[in-house]
């Protein structure tokens, strides 16, 4: 059930629109400001000085804390005033000041699944996609049309350009530029931006057995160590290698890819 808000609460701390939708249990504190077509479900926290604008839905049991800006027009100058949305899953943390952005006509809607933890500082641009159980430490800033897969992890400070992918539980180093794609399960780091290995420790800790994460290393030593093109990579992984749905994951990455993928590895001079 929703319950349709006074325009100023009785203490005048806030200022919440009569048409919100909002859940009886959600817990809003002083100096929130928060726009008419807004839904926010149930078991929600919306910490002080918080702004939610028009085009917002968020789940349930989030919390979002002081100083965040959820909804605000696409810093993008294409941008003609369209309706368009920003969507945030249930679970969904998001720390202080962060700034998640709606979408364009181009998408529509920005978008951030369940389980998502934004630490302070982050920025969400225009119609990206965040992906179930995606963690962002501290300052990340992506661009527009963003794809992060699953239980990925980008460590602080980390910038992502415009249209880049980064697939499932991968992690990308602190500081790092992210200007081309990320294939899944890796760990990428150095600058350029490289791949460093498997990252078996999320693997392992999102119970990938032994036997699957000893055949993605399988797969990306053929793909990023053994000095072959992407091409002839991915024959060898189709010959040498049994099917899996790692390997068609990873196959379905590499094909919808547009910006290329990341280097491979490379030994330290």
């Amino acid at each position: 059930m929703h319950r349709r808000t006074e325009l100023m609460s009785t203490d005048g701390l806030k200022v919440i629109h009569p048409a919100a939708k909002i859940a009886a249990n959600v817990s809003i504190e002083s100096f929130v400001t928060i726009g008419a077509d807004v839904e926010i479900g149930e078991g929600t926290w919306i910490g002080p000085h918080v702004t939610i604008m028009d085009g917002v839905k968020i789940g349930k049991q989030c919390r979002i804390f002081p100083g965040a800006v959820v909804g605000a027009v696409p810093q993008d100058l294409k941008f003609g005033g369209e309706s368009s949305r920003i969507e945030i899953g249930d679970n969904v943390t998001i720390r202080e000041y962060c700034t998640l952005n709606r979408g364009t006509k181009a998408n529509d809607t920005t978008i951030i699944e369940e389980d998502c933890l934004l630490m302070a500082y982050v920025h969400v641009a225009h119609d990206c996609i965040l992906k179930k159980g995606v963690i962002l430490a501290n300052n990340v800033n992506l661009a527009g049309h963003i794809e992060i897969g699953e239980y990925a992890v980008l460590g602080g400070l980390t910038a992502v350009h415009q249209f880049v992918k980064i697939g499932a539980h991968s992690m990308v180093g602190g500081g790092s530029l992210v200007r081309k794609d990320v294939p899944p399960f890796i760990k990428a780091a150095r600058e350029p931006l490289a791949y460093v290995g498997v990252n078996s420790v999320g693997l392992d800790r999102h119970q990938f057995s032994k036997k699957q994460i000893h055949h993605i290393q399988d797969m990306y030593r053929l793909l990023f160590v053994k000095g072959l093109n992407v091409t002839q990579a991915l024959e060898a992984i189709s010959k040498e290698l049994p099917a899996s749905k790692e390997q068609e994951l990873l196959f379905d990455f590499i094909n919808s890819s547009k910006r290329g993928l990341i280097r491979g590895f490379r030994h330290r001079k």
